[in-house]
């Protein structure tokens, strides 16, 4: 990457410090005030980054945040804010206040242009209560707004009163050698003088720049890039690129099975994150692996790429043996009916699988116990003993959740096999006084258990090794690296592979034949396995690292099994497995203020959405504008409706609908001939810009970002017919019914661009665009190859079809009755049941359990089980104590929850574990 930069300008002395802080390695060249950089702009534009793809981007704050990102440090939706904030309503202030003192010697005028400004930075950090401006630690964030307001914080003459959380904050970046490396390059110590030569060269800005200080919540590239200046060159290249046409050559879109790597194509393997079967999937699951990776495959293949998009249900562990106790099935039987569950869910969300299968396959014990035998080939097994109970009268060594004691620390009578709920403190479940089988009541005696170890720190080299490799080259977000360092961090310890289970694939070894391999060995096999049921030929994917890229979907809570201890599976396999080389994982998805729970009925499930009567791709896309990219986001009804009523029906589907309407009402439903002007070439340069941002970050796997362009180009598209009023124009003469023509074919060719880049997101909605609108195939073809080709694809005398409007308003009283439907009020429904429909007949049937209720105790015991279930995998992944605390937490609540229903009333109430 090459920067450039010039002495004397404060946009400058930011990348220079995110170049410092990032420590990316970056190719800095000095340059004078006049040099255009930027081959396609009419003016200069420093600083300016020369990436790779021999793209350019000269925003300063856009620079900052890619530096950042390419080091691993994704800005969070706060971080986002401030600097929206800081290139919004700071830089027009400062752009004055730096005028004013530099260039009119007006020092005295600063303080009173920088009060408001300066006073909400004060209130915002005083309240934060962090170091930082998100946290406690040094963000792109603090960065840009260091270095923007270093040369008026640096200089005391400028008296700008004393604001003791500023100088804190500011006092923090100073003694950071990065930050004043910068400034002395740029500023050369000459302090505010040294921007002089700078500062003459720039227009006088006028005090209307200066806007209130208001906190931001919209998003930074939505208000940063809206007013960005478009150069000559830039609009007569958008014109040539909209006069090329579509491609005459029509791209393969359909699949051909089975799909294979293809020599000279780019081959991509995505899988997502096996869906464990006894569990229906809520809108957290579904957006954080399913719909994510849907998203990205259908982008893809728009893009030209050969993919295979696998999934499947994860089938085996105790999880299923309980489910399958609880409702008198077999584990088969029940792996068999939750299947078919999931498979109907994901259909009606619309996603797009190559293959969906399972885990409980013959070829999934072939790949599996292979792997395992290669192995211990190669030396990576070791043997261990471990002390575990075992019931005789069920003939089984008793997992953490089957068995019940006294506690050694406590006493509590009840206390389970992994901690007491009364103390909270963690035991073993051999340390138990008078233990008890959960199943049978009989009291277990202590017995040794061999078991298989992975030796993981055998293969902690080659790991390493190739980890290197892979978060270096490929896209990894910023918290799948962050987990995976934690792990390796205080290096890395044997891990059983092995457990004392019937249902699970079977331990090939002799001296192990009684025992299954452990969920987290066996499940990402699976992904090998569902691909071996697709097409025999599975190895041209899982054992071909030269030709496919392998993407990963997920939440973070699965990272290291993706990041650690799979690979090291396969690494000891010897085998040249493709091995992951984009691990893309979403933060968590809450519910309004809490937590999703199937069994207290708070949350909308996988198998109720569609009872909502709102339709699958409103779903898709709200979950979607909310993904929990950089941080935990939350489902609200509220927002939904919200962003249902303004983002797609008064932006994007307002725009589209009246593009078309005026098609058929004005011009008999045939596309007008269009004459371009320069505001036309300016709307198509806009749009050309906006298209080549959303294949930039849908290229990196930003598919929440990506998905604002789409919504930038609508809103570009509404101010323009607002502009020009083409049901005005065309009443008038000649030359405004010309005009009028002119906005409605640009404007209805926007649509057809609108149509595609939304086909990912919103796959029924875009074939519902290109219908109304009779668009060729090859539009589909031609729009997203290379940096984005934004051509004229419905020429004059193209005639449309029937144009109605594409979404309906959600009213108040329809999303009031469905909150309180899903807001736990309700009883929980059963697996597969549908919800009360939404409506005030629904809401008044709510009712609320007294004294003893048998079948809220029964699912009360089920998210007692899926608590104590993520307690332990926390314990297993050696995570923070504080986050183990407050799942802890959880988990003594729904189990007081539980003695309620069970009329046990609450004693002993459970202590509240200290936050740490």
């Amino acid at each position: 990457m090459k920067l450039f930069v010039s002495e004397g300008n404060p946009h400058c002395l930011k990348v220079l410090a995110a170049v410092e802080v990032s420590g990316v390695q970056c190719d800095v060249q000095y340059v004078n005030h006049e040099e255009r950089v930027v081959p396609f702009l009419s003016r200069p534009a420093l600083p300016a980054l020369l990436l790779p793809s021999g793209l350019h981007l000269f925003s300063s704050n856009a620079i900052c945040r890619y530096l950042f990102e390419v080091s691993g440090k994704d800005s969070s939706e706060l971080c986002n804010q401030w600097l929206e904030w800081e290139a919004t309503d700071l830089q027009p202030a400062l752009l004055q206040a730096l005028h004013l003192a530099v260039v009119q010697g007006k020092g005295s005028e600063v303080s009173k242009v920088l009060q408001g400004p300066l006073n909400y930075l004060e209130q915002s950090l005083s309240k934060g209560n962090t170091p930082y401006l998100t946290g406690e630690a040094v963000s792109v964030a603090d960065v840009v707004l260091w270095a923007a307001l270093y040369p008026v914080l640096s200089d005391a003459s400028l008296a700008l009163g004393e604001r003791a959380s500023i100088k804190a904050w500011f006092d923090r970046g100073a003694v950071m050698h990065s930050c004043q490396s910068a400034a002395q390059k740029v500023l050369q110590g000459k302090g505010l003088q040294g921007m002089k030569s700078y500062m003459q060269r720039q227009p006088a800005p006028s005090s209307s720049q200066c806007r209130d200080s208001q906190p931001c919540n919209g998003n930074p590239a939505e208000s940063e890039e809206s007013e960005r200046a478009v150069s000559a060159e830039e609009m007569e290249t958008a014109a040539l690129t909209w006069n090329k046409g579509l491609n005459t050559c029509s791209m393969a879109t359909s699949r051909q099975h089975p799909i294979l790597p293809q020599e000279g194509k780019r081959n991509i393997l995505l899988t997502s994150a096996l869906p464990y079967v006894n569990n229906v999937p809520h809108l957290g699951n579904i957006i954080g692996c399913v719909l994510s990776t849907d998203v990205f495959s259908r982008y893809g293949r728009l893009r030209g790429w050969n993919m295979l998009f696998v999934c499947g249900t994860d089938e085996y562990g105790t999880a299923t043996e309980n489910k399958a106790r609880e409702e008198g099935l077999t584990p088969q039987q029940i792996c068999d009916k939750y299947h078919v569950i999931h498979s109907d869910i994901y259909k009606w969300f619309q996603i797009d699988f190559d293959f969906f299968g399972r885990t409980t396959t013959e070829k999934h014990t072939e790949i599996a116990q292979n792997i395992f035998w290669r192995n211990h080939k190669h030396g990576y097994l070791v043997e261990d003993t471990v002390e575990q109970l075992r019931c005789e009268k069920c003939q089984r060594f008793l997992a953490d959740r089957f068995v019940e004691g006294i506690c050694p620390h406590c006493s509590y009578p009840e206390a389970r096999g992994d901690q007491c709920d009364k103390c909270g403190k963690l035991i073993n479940a051999v340390e138990l006084g008078e233990p008890q089988c959960k199943v049978c009541k009989e009291t277990p005696s202590i017995r040794s258990s061999k078991h298989l170890f992975l030796d993981l720190p055998k293969l902690e080299g080659q790991l390493e090794q190739w980890l290197d490799k892979s978060t270096s080259t490929g896209d990894w977000t910023a918290n799948a690296k962050q987990i995976t360092r934690s792990w390796l961090r205080d290096g890395l310890k044997p891990r059983s592979i092995t457990r004392d289970l019937r249902w699970g694939t079977p331990v090939p070894h002799p001296d192990f034949k009684e025992k299954v391999f452990y969920v987290w060995f066996d499940a990402p096999i699976g992904y090998l396995s569902i691909t071996a049921n697709y097409t025999d030929q599975w190895e041209k994917w899982w054992k071909n690292p030269q030709q496919v890229e392998l993407y990963n979907f997920m939440a973070k809570d699965n990272v290291p099994f993706h990041s650690v201890m799979f690979p090291c599976s396969l690494l000891g396999a010897q085998d040249n497995y493709t091995l992951v080389n984009h691990l893309i994982a979403t933060e968590y998805l809450n519910y309004e203020d809490t937590k999703f729970s199937k069994s207290r009925g708070v949350g909308v499930f996988g198998d109720m959405a569609k009872d909502t009567g709102i339709p699958s791709d409103v779903w898709r896309f709200y979950l979607l504008y909310v993904r929990p990219e950089g941080q935990d986001s939350a489902f609200s009804w509220a927002d939904m409706a919200l962003k249902n009523n303004s983002e797609l029906l008064n932006n994007l589907g307002n725009f589209i609908n009246r593009a078309g309407m005026f098609v058929t009402k004005f011009f008999e439903g045939c596309v007008p001939a269009m004459e371009l002007q320069q505001e036309d070439k300016r709307l198509l340069a806009l749009v050309g810009w906006e298209l080549q941002q959303y294949i930039q970050l849908l290229d990196k796997v930003k598919i929440r970002d990506s998905l604002r362009r789409i919504l930038n180009i609508s809103r570009h598209g509404n101010q323009y017919i607002q502009l020009n009023e083409p049901w005005k124009k065309i009443k008038g003469g000649d030359t405004e019914r010309q005009r009028a023509g002119t906005v409605t074919g640009v404007s209805v060719n926007i649509a057809c661009l609108l149509s595609v880049m939304l086909l990912p997101y919103m796959p029924t909605v875009s074939q519902t665009i290109r219908d109304q609108f009779n668009a060729p195939q090859s539009c589909v073809d031609t729009m997203l190859q290379g940096t984005g080709t934004f051509v004229c694809s419905l020429s004059a005398g193209h005639r449309i079809g029937t144009v109605s409007p594409l979404f309906q308003k959600l009213e108040v009283d329809q999303i009031e009755a469905l909150k309180k439907t899903f807001g736990g009020q309700q009883t929980a429904q059963s697996a597969g049941s549908p919800p009360p429909a939404a409506g005030p007949a629904a809401a008044a049937e709510v009712v609320a359990g007294i004294g003893a209720d048998p079948e809220k105790a029964k699912q009360l015991t089920q998210a007692v089980a899926e608590q104590g279930e993520k307690v332990r995998e926390l314990k297993a992944q050696k995570a923070q104590k504080a986050a183990i605390t407050a799942e802890v937490a959880k988990l003594l609540d729904l189990k007081k929850q539980l003695a309620l229903a069970e009329g046990k009333g609450s004693d002993p109430a459970p202590q509240k574990g200290k936050k740490k």
